[in-house]
């Protein structure tokens, strides 16, 4: 209980913290970019090494592959829907709706994995993408006039959910085989590969550059060590 409390901490209270950051100060876009970046070259290997590395030895090439390609479909789908339904909404809805979208099957995921051997690798991976993006999302509510009672409110709302996620993958999971653990691997894995390319890489490059190609990179290391 002690371990998923804590990573369940570890893996939400960035939104928190994130936006008791935004609603202060202004942060420079390339720093935000770099931070996304840095996150998105995380999850990468945390996808791969964390979630359906595990998933393949466990349930094989078909089953894993089956639920990973399933994972990514339903973020798309999900994603698409929301963007749709949250047109001319930027500074509200969307933005929960976007961090929520990815952070329930990276939290849901990282909670899957106490029931194996907790991922370090994916926690940081999910710190690292949670605090810029509250950070972030958190300012641009405050200059769209949203009051900081109401922006705090949201993102910790945000954050219980996710926390909640977290218990979910642990204990829906608790007497699970390792094969019936590689279908909700290998399905969160999808769901994180796709939004990484649909969502925090996009949004890093178009604020960072070219050249924030190097925080990713860098954070694909740290995530491969942290992996091993």
């Amino acid at each position: 209980m002690l371990t998923t409390a804590l990573y369940s901490a570890g893996a939400s209270l960035p939104l928190v913290a994130g936006a008791l950051v935004g609603v202060r100060w202004t942060p420079p876009k390339r720093v935000v970019a770099a931070a996304l970046a840095f996150a998105a070259g995380a999850l990468i290997i945390s996808a791969s090494f964390e979630l359906f590395e595990p998933a393949y030895e466990s349930g094989g090439a078909g089953r894993s592959a089956l639920s990973f390609l399933a994972g990514a479909a339903v973020f798309v789908a999900a994603d698409t829907y929301l963007d749709q339904r949250t047109a001319g909404n930027a500074a509200g809805l969307a933005l929960l709706a976007g961090v929520t979208l990815d952070g329930i099957p990276e939290n849901t995921a990282l909670g899957v994995s106490l029931n194996d051997s907790a991922s370090v690798a994916l926690l940081v991976a999910v710190f690292a993408s949670n605090f810029p993006e509250a950070l972030g999302g958190a300012r641009a509510m405050i200059d769209r006039g949203r009051s900081r009672r109401f922006t705090i409110l949201l993102w910790t709302a945000a954050a219980v959910l996710l926390a909640a996620a977290v218990f979910a993958g642990k204990y829906l999971f608790v007497n699970a085989s390792d094969q019936a653990l590689s279908y909700p691997l290998a399905f969160a894995g999808g769901a994180v590969l796709a939004s990484v390319v649909d969502t925090l890489a996009p949004e890093a490059f178009g604020e960072g550059g070219p050249t924030i190609a190097l925080a990713s990179a860098a954070g694909f290391v740290l995530g491969f060590v942290l992996s091993l």
